[in-house]
């Protein structure tokens, strides 16, 4: 029986996209069923975010990001022009895109890159268009569904999902009701998946 993972994730985290090339690594090696659940951060459970925090925190927050994208040789820059973003656009298009069951996952990612490799604005919808185009999807149908009541209350209830399970922070993966929060922790998982 195929193992799964579900799978929470901000389309505005920098650690979601350092973390995204390692996790379909595992995705393969474990030939895993994702539960794809875009969200934010969820500030009853304790997610702070980033500008809300002490200048401290953020200016380590950089050092941080520059340490893990020498380390996993990505492209990232440390303050994009559009960063922080309004998520939810992206997040209900790769909804949508996990409804029609296209690579939501690949779709994340690419937003994703686009955003803190490519500085680009993923609230401008001919990015995001453009971005899934790229793909072989089709960013208008797409885009189209975002806004639909369907995905606005598939949005909300992956919010809802999120809260339930803990998570206060994003990447977080759960497999077997246990949390593994950021990509950091991908290396925990994989010895689970592997248990």
């Amino acid at each position: 029986m195929k193992k799964t993972v579900i799978y929470f994730h901000s389309l505005s985290s920098p650690w979601a996209y350092l973390g995204g090339p390692r996790f379909h690594a595992l995705i393969r090696k474990h030939d895993l069923d994702v539960v794809v659940r875009p969200t934010r951060i969820v500030p009853p459970n304790g997610g702070i975010p980033l500008l809300s925090r002490p200048d401290a925190r953020r200016r380590y927050h950089e050092v941080e990001l520059d340490r893990w994208r020498k380390r996993l040789n990505m492209p990232l820059v440390l303050r994009p022009r559009h960063y922080p973003t309004d998520n939810q656009f992206s997040a209900r298009m790769v909804i949508a895109a996990d409804r029609l069951g296209w690579d939501a996952l690949a779709l994340s990612h690419a937003l994703l890159h686009a955003l803190w490799s490519e500085e680009k604005d993923v609230r401008d919808a001919a990015v995001r268009s453009t971005v899934a185009d790229k793909l072989g999807m089709d960013g208008a149908r797409l885009l189209a569904m975002q806004d639909s009541p369907e995905m606005m209350a598939a949005w909300q209830a992956s919010e809802k999902e999120a809260a339930e399970h803990g998570v206060f922070g994003t990447p977080t993966y759960v497999y077997n009701k246990t949390l593994y929060w950021g990509q950091d922790r991908l290396d925990f998982l994989d010895e689970a998946l592997s248990a």
